[in-house]
C-alpha cells in the first residue's frame, strides 16, 4: 500500500511545495494538487515537481470541462516531463455548480466525455499515428461542414516520457464506478467506509472489471481520510472541527436536492435520514445544525483517528476493502512525524 496526501494551499503554493518537499523524505509517496476556483493546479503541480525529487504528483482532480482534451494530454505531458515520469492524471466532472457558475460551460454527459478524453489523451501520449478521433463529442478533426474544415490531423510535437500516464477517475455514481473500473489506471473515490464498500461499490466495479482490458493492469484504490494518533477522548474535537463541516457542505451543500453524489452516497450506506436532514439544514443557511447531524459512525469509519492500535486496525479495513493507495491528512504536532509513522504501518 501506498502513502498519498492531498496538499493544502492555505499557507500559500511556495510553503505548500516546502511541506511536499520535506514530506517526501518522511516517505511520501504521492501528492494530490486540487484545482477548484481557487488558483489552477497546473501551476502548482510544476512548482512542486521542481522542488522534489522522488514522490509522485497527481491531479485531484482536472475538471473534465476546463480543457480540451488534447490540451488535457499535453498538460499531462508536460507535467510528466518536469517531474520526470512522476505526473498521476486526476480527472472528474466536478459538479454543474462550478462549471456552469464559474465557467459558463454546459454541465452534461460527464460519463461519455470520460471515455473519449481518456481515448484521446492516451493516443497522444502513445504518438504512434496522427491524432485522429471518431467520437461524438470531440471528433478529431473536426468534421466538414463544422468549422472551417482546414483542420488537419496532428502529432503532438513533444515526445512524451512514457506513451502512457497513470489516469484516475474521481466517481461515485454506479455508472461512473463502472466505467472507471473499466478504462482507469485508479480510483479516487470520496467518504470511503470500507465495511460497506463491497455492497456500495462492489457490483459496479465488478461489472466495469469485466470489461477491462488486460493491458490496464489490476485497478489502484485511493481512499482514506483525516489522520491523527491520541485517545479517543483527544481525537473527538479534531474530527468535530475538521472533519465534521467538511462532511456537512459535501452532503448538505455540494450541488441542489436530487443532484448530489455525495447526498447520494450517504444514502446508499444507509444513511437516508441523516442524509435528508443535512441537506434541507444546509440549504437552509444552517451549517452547524447540519454539521451536527453527521453520524459520528460515518466520521469514524471514514477516517483514521484514535490510538495507534485503532489506526492501524482501520489501515487494515481500508486494505482489506482494497485500497491500494492509503489517501491521508495527517493531523499532528509533528505532521512529518506522524507521515513517518504512517508509512511504516502501510508498508
Amino acid at each position: 500500500m501506498q502513502l498519498s496526501m492531498q496538499l493544502s494551499y492555505a499557507g500559500g503554493f511556495k510553503e505548500a511545495a516546502n511541506q511536499v518537499a520535506a514530506l517526501e523524505k518522511a516517505g511520501l509517496d504521492l501528492v494530490w494538487v486540487a484545482e477548484a476556483y481557487g488558483f489552477d493546479g497546473v501551476s502548482l503541480m510544476g512548482y512542486v515537481a521542481a522542488k522534489t525529487e522522488r514522490v509522485q504528483i497527481g491531479a485531484g482532480i482536472l475538471p473534465l470541462y476546463t480543457r480540451t482534451p488534447t490540451l488535457l494530454a499535453m498538460t499531462a505531458a508536460g507535467l510528466d516531463a518536469l517531474s520526470d515520469g512522476r505526473f498521476v492524471l486526476g480527472l472528474g466532472a466536478s459538479g454543474p455548480q462550478v462549471i456552469e457558475g464559474f465557467h459558463g460551460v454546459k454541465y452534461d454527459k460527464p460519463l461519455a466525455r470520460t471515455r473519449e478524453i481518456i481515448e484521446i489523451c492516451r493516443k497522444v501520449w502513445a504518438r504512434e499515428a496522427k491524432l485522429e478521433h471518431d467520437g461524438p463529442l470531440y471528433p478529431l478533426p473536426l468534421p466538414e461542414g463544422d468549422g472551417t474544415g482546414l483542420g488537419k490531423p496532428l502529432k503532438i510535437i513533444a515526445h512524451p516520457v512514457r506513451p502512457r500516464i497513470p489516469t484516475y477517475v474521481a466517481a461515485l455514481g454506479e455508472k461512473n464506478v463502472a466505467l472507471t473500473a473499466e478504462i482507469a489506471d485508479g480510483w479516487l473515490p470520496l467518504f470511503f467506509l470500507p465495511e460497506k464498500a463491497k455492497e456500495v461499490f462492489g457490483p459496479s466495479l465488478a461489472a466495469g472489471e469485466a470489461k477491462r482490458a488486460a493491458d490496464l493492469g489490476p485497478l489502484d484504490i485511493c481512499a482514506g481520510g483525516i489522520a491523527c494518533i491520541g485517545e479517543f477522548d483527544e481525537v473527538r474535537p479534531i474530527l468535530d472541527m475538521a472533519a465534521r463541516p467538511m462532511a456537512a457542505l459535501y452532503i448538505g451543500g455540494m450541488g441542489a436536492k436530487g443532484r448530489n453524489f455525495y447526498n447520494a452516497l450517504v444514502c446508499r450506506y444507509g444513511y437516508e435520514k441523516e442524509a435528508a436532514e443535512i441537506q434541507d439544514l444546509y440549504l437552509a443557511g444552517k451549517k452547524q445544525e447540519a454539521a451536527a447531524l453527521v453520524p459520528d459512525e460515518l466520521l469514524e469509519l471514514t477516517n483514521l483517528c484514535g490510538p495507534a492500535g485503532f489506526v492501524q486496525e482501520r489501515i487494515a479495513a481500508f486494505k482489506e476493502a482494497g485500497v491500494t493507495v492509503l489517501n491521508v491528512t495527517p493531523v499532528a504536532p509533528d505532521p512529518i512525524a506522524l507521515t513517518e509513522q504512517l508509512k511504516g504501518w502501510v508498508a
